[in-house]
């Protein structure tokens, strides 16, 4: 049953030709959003503010148990 539902998409993929290239367009946007632009606007903040492993964690640790007051 499972290869017979991945045999019907399998053949749907084939023989589409607009939906391939849309495809091709969605894949390579997702590579740009997530990939290029992460490098340039999400620096990472915690080896740049925090030397060590242990005051990373602890900064974490920090931020994660805040008990609302």
């Amino acid at each position: 049953m499972l290869r017979e539902i991945s045999q019907f998409y399998i053949d749907g993929f084939r023989s589409m030709r607009v939906g391939r290239k849309l495809w091709i367009i969605i894949f390579i946007k997702l590579f740009i959003m997530f990939g290029v632009l992460k490098i340039y606007f999400f620096p990472n903040y915690l080896n740049t503010n925090f030397p060590t492993d242990e005051t990373r964690a602890e900064h974490v640790l920090d931020k994660i148990t805040v008990y609302p007051q």
